[in-house]
């Protein structure tokens, strides 16, 4: 009998390594993928900015959508994020700000300015679309949140949920951080599909 609780634990443990090592592949073969195609609003997830200014990433997913909407991809983008404790801007706003500076009008701009997370930016998201009829995303992040925020818009009912990321190849990120990043999104994948993590 006592043999049997190790024996049970360890074979937990490898099911658990497994699984995460399972969520580890699918994020990083989604971070290849870029499945750019028509939707009813492309979706620009929030990152830091400073003091109204975005961030190097920020930057870097802005002009990605940027992109998108000039190529016809969707007629709205969705700016999302609100602000940490002590900033003066929100994420989404100062993401509008951007876009509308590079001449997208304001009517085809939309602004979810309250979300601390992704799930919670990705929930309000989904509470601005469905007065307007929007079903479909197309969403721009990071290459490694892809898989994640793919499923999370599911979750919410959109009928598509492609995923468009920047290139963060391109920023200078070591390879160690890639990595850690990878863990961390593989982590989260888990947590979420078995309902532990809202983040």
């Amino acid at each position: 009998m006592l043999r049997v609780v190790p024996l049970c634990l360890a074979g937990l443990m490898i099911a658990l390594a497994g699984y995460v090592g399972f969520n580890g592949y699918v994020v990083w073969s989604e971070s290849h993928v870029d499945e750019m195609e028509p939707a009813q609003a492309i979706v620009v997830l929030g990152a830091a900015e400073y003091n109204g200014r975005p961030s190097p990433v920020l930057e870097a997913r802005l002009a990605h959508a940027y992109y998108l909407w000039t190529q016809g991809m969707a007629p709205y983008i969705i700016t999302t994020g609100g602000k940490e404790p002590g900033d003066t801007y929100t994420e989404a706003g100062v993401g509008r700000a951007y876009l509308e500076r590079r001449g997208v009008p304001e009517s085809r701009l939309l602004e979810e300015d309250r979300g601390r997370t992704t799930y919670e930016s990705i929930r309000n998201v989904a509470a601005l679309a469905r007065p307007r009829g929007i079903k479909t995303l197309l969403l721009v992040s990071d290459p490694l949140d892809s898989a994640r925020i793919q499923q999370i818009a599911f979750g919410f009912g959109f009928t598509q949920a492609a995923t468009s990321p920047d290139s963060y190849l391109e920023l200078p990120w070591s390879s160690r951080a890639k990595l850690y990043e990878l863990i961390e999104q593989a982590l989260a994948l888990s947590a979420y599909r078995v309902g532990l993590d809202r983040s």
